[in-house]
């Protein structure tokens, strides 16, 4: 194995691109890159452009019916079928849909073969991460579901093992129904209250059919809840069960949209925290699946101040080369976004809450927390179905 870190790029990416008003706004992806270029943390990583996921590959997700659906908006938008998400506020459709959708899918998917095959350690992709779409169906912003088809095609060259983590604020419904009856693949979502966020879906009573009791995970974090409160219910659930289930690889989605100035959701989580987080994901896969690890993006909408610092800092720690907090971002970069955008743009690599201060759960429980008692929740929900104590 090369250890030798991938980063899956391919500029016509910022082509996913559902419209000016759209809160998924793709100059994300490019102010991402450019930050990883003005660090100088591509020469750091392999820079691979994969090709686009094929109609045999996204079958491995997705229905025949539905491919053809998006096949066919993307041709002509302005008859989109409804019926299968496409046309919708969330999911406009617009001409090229399918072709960017399936590119996306493919740099997911061809970080997840290098990452098995031993061509990389790690292998990020920060395009991806659309884990709404559905088998049949486009939802929350998401066409193809990337992060589901890296998770097929590793079972399909023989992973018998599987986790997949998901840190966005929005519960990973797609990834969690794609495999809700399969337990080669644990999938762990820690997210904003169904109660208070899209897709009101991710209760802690969701654990996944009787062919696979115990193989989903969900974390429902009430709204409000900052950098102490998140890594405290990371940590308080995600060891334990990696080191119960002993995946092969690791396939982690690190949607940036849980930070404090995200303008869809309301949890109050620093940019520190995220990077913390993400440390640890890193650490989670060298203890467990011999370093093999799929890095991918997600949401976050918070597109200059946000977005690009967040996954910068994942590429640095994928490429074992971690972004001190401290560093100062160069102003060239400064520069070109304000020219892309005219706003102004983050002075440091940092929120300035580094290192972020948290409990772990063998410090003590307060039953009168929300925060605990979601924790608590999730964990008598889940642990004893995988013969691990609440």
């Amino acid at each position: 194995m090369s250890g030798r870190a991938q980063l899956m790029w391919d500029e016509a990416v910022t082509g996913y691109d559902f419209g000016r008003d759209h809160p998924m706004d793709p100059v994300r992806l490019a102010l991402t890159r450019s930050l990883v270029g003005a660090l100088g943390l591509d020469r750091e990583v392999e820079v691979v452009a994969a090709k686009a996921a094929g109609e045999s590959t996204l079958r491995l997700v997705h229905r025949e019916d539905y491919i053809d659906a998006v096949k066919a908006a993307s041709a002509d938008p302005a008859t989109a079928d409804q019926a299968y998400g496409l046309g919708t506020l969330d999911d406009p459709a617009f001409a090229g849909m399918h072709e960017v959708s399936a590119l996306i899918a493919g740099q997911s998917v061809g970080a997840a073969e290098a990452v098995w095959r031993g061509d990389a350690l790690h292998a990020v992709n920060f395009a991806g991460g659309l884990h709404h779409a559905m088998p049949g169906a486009a939802s929350g912003f998401c066409v193809y579901n990337d992060a589901s088809l890296a998770i097929a095609r590793l079972l399909e060259l023989g992973a018998e093992r599987v986790a997949y983590i998901d840190v966005d604020v929005h519960h990973g419904d797609g990834v969690q129904a794609a495999f809700w009856e399969d337990p080669r693949v644990l999938t762990i979502s820690l997210h904003e209250h169904p109660r208070t966020l899209f897709p009101q879906t991710g209760w802690p009573e969701e654990t996944g059919a009787e062919t696979a009791e115990g193989s989903a995970v969900n974390v429902a974090l009430p709204a409000g809840t900052g950098d102490a409160g998140w890594l405290r219910a990371f940590h308080s659930v995600v060891p334990e069960l990696l080191a119960q289930f002993r995946p092969q690889v690791l396939v982690t989605q690190h949607g940036a949209d849980t930070h404090f100035e995200d303008p869809l959701a309301h949890l109050a989580v620093s940019l520190d925290a995220q990077r913390a987080v993400q440390m640890a994901c890193h650490e989670l896969a060298h203890t467990h699946t011999d370093g093999r690890w799929v890095a991918l993006g997600g949401g976050g909408y918070a597109v200059v101040e946000v977005v690009p610092r967040s996954w910068t800092h994942l590429v640095g720690i994928a490429a074992g080369r971690p972004v001190d907090p401290t560093t100062m971002i160069p102003e060239a970069w400064r520069q070109e976004v304000y020219a892309r955008t005219r706003q102004p743009a983050p002075r440091r690599m940092t929120d300035g809450r580094w290192p972020v201060p948290w409990s772990a759960w063998d410090e003590g429980y307060d039953p009168a927390d929300r925060l605990d008692q979601a924790i608590l929740a999730v964990r008598r929900a889940v642990f004893p179905l995988r013969g691990l104590l609440a």
